[in-house]
């Protein structure tokens, strides 16, 4: 992932690029909704050799058209977001309480 260059890496082939900076601002909670998406996706291996050898068969590689497609579109929510957002603080004669 790299905020700056509004990218991200899906697999050493395979990047998203072109990724506004609004749609990084949009946060749910502590984390932007892309950085959601990208931990809920990641691969992890159970820590239980049991669990690992019987349950053990996600593979990032195989979901990396679907997770690309989920991204775009949670890129288009998050920026629609923030346009509305920023809409709104605009025309509000209160200011946000940090």
């Amino acid at each position: 992932v790299s905020l700056e260059a509004g990218s991200i890496m899906l697999t050493d082939a395979e990047a998203l690029t072109g990724i506004p900076a609004e749609a990084w601002r949009y946060r749910l909670g502590n984390r932007s909704a892309l950085e959601w998406v990208l931990d809920q996706y990641k691969e992890c291996t159970p820590k239980d050799p049991t669990i690992r050898a019987q349950f053990d068969t996600y593979r990032f590689a195989d979901h990396v058209e679907a997770v690309a497609d989920l991204l775009a579109r949670v890129c288009t929510v998050s920026v629609e977001t923030m346009r509305i957002v920023d809409a709104l603080a605009a025309q509000s004669p209160l200011q946000p309480s940090n």
